[in-house]
């Protein structure tokens, strides 16, 4: 089926907006991070994990997927003008994560207490608390 540019223009009007700006970025990133490293808890020792452990079970299309959704987090991050050297730091984080997560059963246990994600996380609440101080998140 074919779409005309006027149908096209109506489908994407009626969609919701993505927001581009810092506040909506970091909304994405931190629900992203959740999600990949903190969505679940392991009863008995109240450890924290998330899709990131549990995708990763899945040999090599597992690292794919999750290093695909790390790698994400990289380029939201790029979009907010952060610096090469942070970029790459970040890059260094997912690299690591996704190299040692090929390593069958220590790769696994790898994924459980080394945070990629998090520590992503972690570099750009600084850039944004530094050069967009109205995104801050005043947790309760």
């Amino acid at each position: 089926m074919r779409v005309s540019p006027d149908q096209f223009e109506k489908i994407a009007r009626s969609l919701p907006e993505i927001g581009r700006d810092p506040a909506s970025v970091r909304k994405r990133i931190e629900t992203m991070e959740a999600l990949l490293e903190r969505g679940f808890t392991m009863p008995g020792i109240n450890r924290q994990f998330g899709l990131d452990a549990i995708i990763g079970l899945i040999p090599v299309l597992g690292d794919v997927i999750t290093t695909a959704m790390g790698a994400w987090i990289v380029w939201e991050a790029r979009n907010l003008g952060m610096s090469k050297f942070q970029i790459t730091r970040m890059a260094a984080n997912v690299g690591v994560d996704s190299l040692l997560g090929l390593v069958p059963f220590v790769g696994d246990a790898f994924d459980f207490f080394f945070r990629s994600n998090t520590k992503n996380m972690k570099i750009i609440k600084r850039h944004l608390d530094k050069h967009h101080p109205s995104t801050v998140v005043i947790d309760g």
